[in-house]
């Protein structure tokens, strides 16, 4: 005879499918827990080939606070490529995905797309421009919003730059200043190191850029107007391309001073100015707390208070210039 139990196949394969439904509900797969990761949306000027150290130090951070791409969160990758005119849609995109929090830290052009484009979203910026005169914030100590991040003050140290560049070349009068217009800082940078150069006896040219074709088309026009030396104004689009102002200065024969010391390790003659690489980092740790719950609002904007000077000397002696014993006694950092 056949048991009772065999005569209501259908019973127990409807049982049996409820009870995988319900387990499958109570215990996600894991496509669906990658799902359910928090979200970072990168929102970068630049591109990612011409970025891997500083978004290796972003990761680095985030590390710090708790954090690893792919294992507790997700990072929604996005590049203007050097075009903040695409930084607009690229936040937008960002905030349909309804990311969990937005970093904006390449340039001030990035922090304004990501701040028009959400009001609830988190945003963490890096930025050099003066974040409370910029709007990104109420004040420093209370941002109030949802904006915060960390100033590398390089707005401030024009005229010291300026300064460590006469010190290099004495008898140089005419000075060009690189500068991206459409920086909101450009014109006070402009006005800052016209003064600076006005203290003993020189004058500024303005070169303005805004693209990296329009940086080749600058350096035509420094070497046209013979000037003396130059300095690299802090902005996102000489950062990301510093090899490119880097290979020009070199090819010109121009001293320059860069806004970030890290450019003299890939050829520049000299950078001031807080790490860049230090700056992505405290940029990650920050997002990492935001990730954790706190509040943009009540997170204080970080200042760098620490500057780098570094002398790369073996681009001295290819530009044929002598580096006083002084300049390379005040240096953090010499490259040989």
């Amino acid at each position: 005879m056949i048991p009772h139990t065999a005569c209501r196949p259908q019973r127990w394969r409807r049982r049996d499918v409820i009870g995988l439904l319900g387990g499958a509900l109570a215990c996600p797969f894991p496509a669906r827990a990658q799902q359910q990761l928090p979200v970072i949306g990168y929102l970068y000027t630049g591109a990612a080939e011409t970025s891997t150290s500083l978004t290796a130090a972003f990761r680095k951070g985030l590390g710090e606070a708790g954090f690893a791409e792919g294992r507790n969160v997700t990072i929604e990758y996005r590049f203007a490529l050097n075009d903040d005119t695409r930084l607009p849609e690229l936040a937008a995109d960002l905030v349909r995905r309804r990311v969990t929090v937005i970093v904006a830290p390449g340039s001030p052009a990035g922090v304004l797309a990501a701040k028009s484009a959400t009001g609830t979203i988190p945003i963490v910026f890096r930025t050099g421009v003066d974040p409370v005169e910029a709007g990104f914030v109420a004040s420093l100590n209370r941002p109030g919003g949802n904006v915060t991040g960390v100033n590398t003050m390089a707005s401030e140290l024009g005229a010291k730059q300026l300064g460590l560049l006469h010190e290099l070349v004495p008898k140089a009068r005419r000075f060009a200043l690189l500068i991206n217009p459409g920086n909101p800082k450009s014109e006070t940078w402009s006005n800052d190191l016209r003064v600076a150069a006005a203290s003993f006896g020189g004058e500024i040219d303005i070169l303005d850029a805004g693209t990296e074709r329009e940086i080749d088309t600058a350096f035509a026009a420094l070497v046209k107007n013979r000037a003396d030396a130059l300095v690299v104004s802090p902005d996102g689009l000489f950062n990301n391309r510093r090899i490119q102002v880097a290979m020009l200065a070199m090819r010109y024969a121009v001293p320059a001073i860069y806004a970030i010391p890290e450019a003299a390790e890939i050829g520049g003659l000299m950078g001031y100015g807080a790490s860049a690489n230090d700056q992505f980092r405290q940029a990650g740790i920050y997002t990492g707390r935001v990730l954790k719950g706190e509040k943009p609002a009540d997170m204080p904007v970080l200042r760098a208070t620490t500057f780098e000077f570094v002398i790369n000397l073996q681009t001295a002696r290819t530009l044929g210039i002598e580096v006083p014993a002084t300049l390379v006694a005040r240096a953090d950092k010499v490259i040989e």
